[in-house]
């Protein structure tokens, strides 16, 4: 279970008005945080820069002398992990924009509702706990062991570089199946490279991207006159490819027609541009690829059996992310170092947590998905790291993580680092107010309802008090007072 910590988190409220202040230190004392407080943005730097940094920073917007925003770029400047949450009685567009831009963890709107305050807080803290149980980045590869960007090191994988170590050596035709997104083209380059025919071209031809009365003029190109349009002529890509490899992608959208002239290639080695009689010789290593089930589409005639032979002659599949979880970190490590070669973030690393939801997504777009994933979720990260709360909704909801909670197991299958619980805002106030809250609330649906509400209430309580504790019944009876029997009697 979640470890407590017996240290209170630290609160900076910096604003230069005096009540503001006040009344901010209030409501978050009220949860028992320690709040400190700064009348000025540059005494609010000061105080970060000296230490130990608070874990939260609450920051006014208008200010005299430095405002806000130049404080936050400073702050977070000076600790890239600082979370700050920005105040402001001014919701305009330009505020959210720039308090996002700048690394703003979020902002709150004033007057403020102690309420959102307190959750606001709690969610920010949390996010704090997780920064800390992430720890120092220690790259899973090295990128550089992954020039062609197939990263893998589960026996799927293997056996996928096995077969290309294979195949290198000769110009044996090479069909690679698997879903979309699997990294079929990586697949075919790595084979290019590492043949004889590596100092030649590598021509990639989507062939369900291209209309079918232009994908021969594509492959074979034209003579002038031969179409409307048609004003010079043009080279197609197996001219272009002389001597090189040419990938036909997604090769089970071709046209019949298409599969006939294709096949001439492969048994005579030749061409013929569209509306040219001259026959070309052209040396083309072809490598095709599909995502479609050719056996399926030979039966049903809407592919060319003889056509199939000659391109099956290897074959390689890809297999589909979800079958190969273990591979993910390090896709994930390798999507990551790529970004930050092209600064295009200064996200090193995924917490435990983030990571266990990414490897146990089904991923039905595979590794592009992952990728696009891993680029958003790094765009949008206030730290260094990737947490849950910067996955996108639908990874979240799609392994049914309930808000708030955390997977049981981190991404190398053991327990996550404790971290700091944070308590329940009326397990955590003093009980006074505890106590007035709970009656106010009682008299309310008496008076709304008629009806007793005891049995609904100590309900709420336990199992408010249970998720605070982690899920430790004798934690939670403890925090309500009561023995464990007692309270596990009040929660049924």
């Amino acid at each position: 279970m979640p470890e407590v910590s017996a240290k209170p988190p630290t609160i900076l409220v910096i604003d230069d008005d005096a009540e503001i202040r006040y009344s901010l230190t209030r409501v978050l004392t009220s949860r028992r945080y320690v709040v400190t407080e700064a009348a000025s943005g540059e005494q609010g730097i000061a105080m970060v820069k000296k230490g130990p940094a608070p874990d939260l920073v609450f920051l006014d917007v208008r200010m005299s002398g430095m405002s806000g925003i130049e404080a936050l770029q400073h702050i977070r400047s000076a600790n890239p992990r600082q979370l700050v949450i920005l105040m402001t009685a001014f919701g305009t567009a330009q505020t959210a924009i720039e308090a996002m831009k700048y690394g703003a963890f979020d902002y709150v709107m004033k007057p403020f509702d102690p309420a959102k305050v307190l959750g606001l807080a709690e969610t920010a803290l949390q996010a704090h706990a997780d920064l800390r149980a992430v720890g120092d980045y220690k790259p899973t590869i090295n990128a550089d062991d992954y020039r062609e960007g197939i990263v893998g090191s589960s026996s799927v994988m293997q056996d996928v570089f096995k077969v290309i170590g294979q195949v290198t050596a000769s110009d044996v035709t090479v069909m690679i199946t698997g879903e979309s997104g699997t990294g079929k083209e990586l697949v075919a380059r790595s084979i290019w490279k590492h043949s004889h025919r590596a100092a030649k071209p590598f021509i990639a031809v989507n062939c369900a991207a291209i209309p079918d009365n232009l994908i021969e003029s594509e492959l074979f190109g034209h003579e002038k006159g031969s179409f409307t349009g048609a004003t010079g002529q043009r080279l197609g890509k197996f001219e272009l490819c002389d001597g090189g490899t040419i990938f036909l992608d997604e090769i089970g959208d071709m046209a019949l027609a298409t599969q006939t002239k294709i096949l001439r290639v492969l048994q005579q080695g030749d061409i013929q541009r569209v509306g040219g009689t001259e026959t070309i010789k052209v040396d083309v290593r072809i490598i095709a690829a599909t995502n479609k089930d050719l056996e399926e589409m030979v039966k049903a005639k809407t592919f060319r059996e003889d056509l199939y032979y000659r391109l099956n002659v290897v074959r390689i599949r890809m297999p589909a992310l979800r079958e190969r979880g273990e591979d993910t970190p390090q896709i994930v490590d390798f999507c990551l170092q790529n970004l930050l070669k092209q600064r295009k973030t200064r996200v090193t690393k995924v917490s435990p947590e983030a990571m266990t939801l990414l490897i146990r997504h089904k991923w039905p777009g595979n590794v592009r998905e992952l990728e696009n994933v891993i680029y958003r979720s790094a765009v949008i990260a206030q730290g260094d790291a990737i947490l849950v709360k910067d996955l996108p909704v639908e990874i979240r909801e799609a392994v049914g993580l309930a808000e708030g909670s955390n997977p049981p197991f981190d991404a190398r299958g053991a327990t996550p680092p404790a971290v700091a619980a944070v308590p329940e805002p009326e397990l955590a106030a003093e009980p006074a107010l505890t106590l007035e809250r709970a009656l106010d609330f009682v008299h309310a649906e008496l008076a709304r309802t008629g009806q007793p509400i005891l049995p609904q209430l100590q309900q709420a309580m336990h199992a408010r008090a249970l998720k605070a504790a982690g899920g430790d019944e004798a934690l939670a009876a403890k925090a309500l007072g009561l023995t464990k029997a007692a309270a596990a009697k009040r929660a049924k």
